[in-house]
């Protein structure tokens, strides 16, 4: 069958060290004056905050910050930052930090260019037009939130995490500088780099873009696996694979760090068009009941997920133990991929994820309701290459349990 498929990205990438010192000149192109800076009081203690204050104050650019962001971002912090930004009035938004910053940022941008509540967005392709500018400078190499056409937030009520999905999410621009990072704590590291290694094991193993089963009259900003999402995703577990170790161990490894930015940022290009897919679905659920990080979720559930799907993906499974540094000499394409999966369960316990739901609090009668909810994500299970049933969800949290 032939394929049909579009790549979409943040409209500039400004990748290196160094590179937040050009973002008063970037916000000058694009005609801003005024910008209302999202990011969270730890960043502001850490002195990052100057890292964009200062280039834009040089730029004559009128600065507003609002210091509210928290990890999983409620939609009270939401609704805080959006009453902060329309008192500001900016002509442009600035998401600083990790997703979860950049994420509050680009839910700002839409409320306030379209109106009404962040929950009116949720799903796939629900924001009507174009947003106001965003700018997103990462301060952790994980999330992809820089180049994706996706914010998650926290739907404390429901105990579920909500996905807004859009084209018009992408930022202006993403300013990638791994000296940002290097301040980042091991444990932060850690759970925001796996985060990226999940991105690009899950773009890489996706159902084809020939068969992604999107219903008619339905859109997607997803649109399954593609040559092009496959080259970046490749690209993007090798270095995480090589650096994220390092990175974790030492803060100040600059040639590590500046591997995981760019493996970060290449795993957000891949999975924010391909799509992420089962392995987000069941942490959903698991994090909005935990609180658990969004990586560290990610990464528990992850080698459960890839045992579950190898079958229907054993070439793509088998490529990735080799990308891996993986030695597969001699090994059919089962044996391959189960190596794959030992790798990341090592780099797993190497890094100190949590290896079962039970570290994270989750108890036996929490597994079938979490099953249910996953299940009702159709929107990235249809990225899986393996169509599960509520049985295959339930049996893959009891792995995990």
């Amino acid at each position: 069958m032939r394929t049909t498929w579009t790549f979409h990205s943040a409209g500039q990438l400004v990748f290196g060290r160094n590179a937040a010192d050009k973002l008063g000149d970037i916000a000058r192109r694009l005609g801003v004056r005024r910008v209302f800076v999202v990011t969270d009081p730890n960043l502001l203690q850490a002195g990052l905050v100057d890292a964009v204050h200062a280039p834009l104050s040089e730029a004559g650019i009128v600065i507003e910050v609002f210091s509210g962001g928290e990890p999983e971002p409620s939609l009270r912090a939401a609704n805080a930052a959006i009453a902060a930004a329309r008192d500001f009035r900016p002509d442009a938004v600035v998401g600083l930090g990790g997703g979860s910053n950049m994420d509050l940022g680009k839910i700002s941008a839409v409320v306030l260019t379209h109106g009404g509540q962040p929950l009116d967005y949720a799903g796939d392709d629900k924001i009507p037009g174009p947003i106001l500018p965003l700018l997103c400078v990462p301060t952790t190499a994980g999330t992809g939130s820089e180049m994706s056409a996706a914010a998650v937030l926290s739907d404390t009520d429901n105990q579920m995490k909500v996905g807004v999905l859009s084209n018009y999410l992408r930022p202006a621009a993403a300013i990638v500088d791994p000296l940002l990072t290097v301040s980042c704590p091991p444990k932060v590291t850690a759970d925001s780099g796996i985060d990226a290694l999940t991105h690009a094991i899950e773009a890489y193993t996706a159902v084809d873009n020939a068969d992604f089963p999107l219903p008619p009259g339905e859109r997607s900003v997803y649109q399954g696996r593609h040559p092009f999402g496959d080259m970046l995703a490749e690209r993007a577990v090798r270095l995480i694979g090589a650096y994220l170790r390092r990175a974790v161990r030492d803060g100040a490894d600059l040639e590590a760090r500046e591997g995981m930015a760019l493996g970060a940022t290449l795993a957000g290009m891949a999975f924010s068009n391909v799509g992420v897919a089962l392995v987000h679905a069941l942490e959903y659920p698991v994090g909005g009941a935990t609180h658990c990080s969004h990586g560290a979720g990610n990464g528990l559930l992850l080698p459960y997920v890839m045992r579950y799907n190898a079958p229907a993906r054993l070439t793509a499974f088998a490529s990735l133990a080799q990308l891996l540094g993986e030695d597969v000499t001699g090994l059919g394409d089962e044996q391959a991929a189960e190596r794959a999966v030992a790798a990341v369960e090592r780099l797993r316990a190497d890094i100190g994820i949590p290896t079962r739901l039970r570290d994270l609090g989750v108890k036996e009668n929490q597994l079938r309701p979490f099953a249910e909810k996953a299940l009702g994500i159709k929107r990235i299970l249809r990225v899986n290459p393996r169509t599960p049933t509520l049985e295959d969800l339930e049996s893959i949290l009891r792995a995990a349990f």
